[in-house]
């Protein structure tokens, strides 16, 4: 095949997960309900937390920035996908890999930045209780994680740079689902050694860093839980740290399988089914591992759910009549973070409809 420049190379063809037409529309089914279950889920954590100002503290601030991250992190890959199983075609335009490369690098990264900075948070906040709001306040952890998308930029676009001065074939196929860098470095025809060198240096720096800032948190916390007496101050502490943990080893798991032990994998199939550990299935399950235990997060979408059920404009377009003339007064229960319980008190003006009872009612059940 004769090889050219970059810029003579209209676009790729990312081969994606089959080439079985009876399964093209199974798959498009099911990456657009994972996608949007994932925005959707980490959106309603956004909400959550922006709208309660009992949550408006580090924890939850990570929180907040990692489900924005990992809502732009599916983003980059799983639209175009979803484009291409509809319209039957596998073509991917020069910019549009060089942007998602980019794109992917950077939010990949800060995903291992906020889950390095939610371990420390928690090591902070066991270890060392007294100091939790002196040592994390808000102003430090906004610098931080501003520090660390500028670090990402800036890696992130040596990556770019450095894949631009490559030169491809005309209509260069990639046997993946999106144009992941290590990927592309594969299918270029001219000498990929510096990126091959920057690329695995990079990695090896933005992962074990963190992972060992993460391991180091850990035994530090593992070491004070062990020294407490109250089995109920053990179990709050521990409590707090496993859905951490459980997103943790999601990501750096599956991570460690693409990038680590490609030589193991021979399989392009089983490259493709690792990646999408920490593509897809780790923002979309972010999500539900933080809220479903979480009775801070469950109170406040409670909260945020009546808010909007019984917004002016929705109880006078939508309410039944009889709803009209009663007003629903909302008790806040002892327990931090608890459903509020409703009361119906008539003959009052404003009125909170059926559908937050509705709401309530249902989060209760799921939770």
């Amino acid at each position: 095949m004769e090889t050219e420049n970059h810029t003579m190379s209209a676009e790729f063809h990312i081969l994606g997960l089959s080439d079985d037409p009876e399964l093209q529309p199974i798959l498009f089914g099911l990456f657009l309900s994972m996608y949007l279950v994932t925005v959707l889920g980490n959106l309603l954590i956004i909400l959550a937390v922006s709208s309660n100002s009992h949550l408006h503290n580090p924890m939850y601030f990570f929180l907040s920035n990692l489900s924005f991250v990992d809502i732009c992190f599916i983003s980059t890959t799983i639209p175009k996908m979803l484009v291409n199983i509809h319209s039957q075609t596998k073509d991917i335009s020069y910019i549009e890999c060089l942007s998602q490369v980019y794109f992917f690098n950077t939010f990949g990264g800060m995903d291992n930045f906020l889950l390095t900075l939610m371990a420390c948070d928690r090591y902070v906040a066991i270890c060392h209780p007294l100091n939790y709001t002196v040592i994390m306040n808000l102003r430090l952890c906004a610098l931080l994680i501003l520090m660390f998308w500028l670090i990402m930029f800036c890696v992130s676009l040596i990556h770019v740079l450095l894949m631009n001065e490559l030169n491809f074939s005309r209509s260069t196929e990639i046997p993946h689902f999106f144009c992941e860098l290590a990927q592309v470095l594969k299918v270029a025809n001219s000498d990929t050694h510096i990126n091959n060198v920057f690329m695995y240096v990079v990695t090896s720096l933005l992962g074990l860093i963190p992972m060992t800032g993460i391991l180091m948190s850990y035994s530090q916390i593992a070491s004070s839980l062990l020294k407490m007496s109250s089995s109920v101050s053990k179990y709050k502490a521990f409590s707090t740290c496993g859905s951490h943990l459980c997103v943790v080893s999601l990501f750096y798991g599956s991570a460690t399988i693409v990038y680590f032990c490609s030589s193991v994998l021979h399989s392009t199939h089983k490259k493709m089914i690792a990646s999408l550990m920490y593509t897809v299935i780790s923002p979309m399950l972010n999500p539900f591992i933080y809220s479903l235990r979480n009775k801070d997060v469950k109170g406040a979408l409670g909260k945020l759910f009546i808010r909007v059920a019984s917004c002016p404009l929705w109880s006078k377009d939508f309410r039944p009549k009889f709803i009209l003339n009663l007003k629903a007064k909302v008790y806040k229960q002892t327990s931090p973070g608890s459903f509020c319980i409703i009361k119906y008190m008539p003959n009052l003006h404003y009125s909170k409809s059926i559908y937050s009872l509705s709401f309530v009612y249902f989060l209760q059940k799921i939770f």
